[in-house]
């Protein structure tokens, strides 16, 4: 039988609540900023970077750059967070 989550330790609620919300602006930040790539394409390829159209440089460079700052940015949150809920470490299974 799987555990109740709102028998859950109020810090451990807190812990999951935090992560949950981390991930989900880090989430919203890669979708609109891949959605915006895409779906301004034709407009933003009027402009060049280096000799190649800005759409193409931002999806090839710019996309891979940004998610590795994404996974950064939540390993750096993630270690902080759990840094802050070590308290509760021995109760988690």
């Amino acid at each position: 039988m799987k555990p109740d989550s709102s028998a859950a330790p109020p810090q451990r609620q807190g812990y999951w609540v935090r992560t949950r919300r981390l991930t989900l602006q880090l989430m919203l930040v890669w979708f609109a900023s891949t959605f915006g790539i895409i779906f301004f394409a034709r407009e933003l390829s009027a402009f060049t970077f280096f000799g190649w159209p800005l759409s193409f440089y931002l999806v090839a460079q710019g996309a891979v750059v940004l998610y590795t700052v994404i996974v950064a940015i939540y390993a750096c949150k993630m270690q902080a967070l759990d840094k802050t809920f070590e308290n509760d470490d021995h109760d988690v299974n």
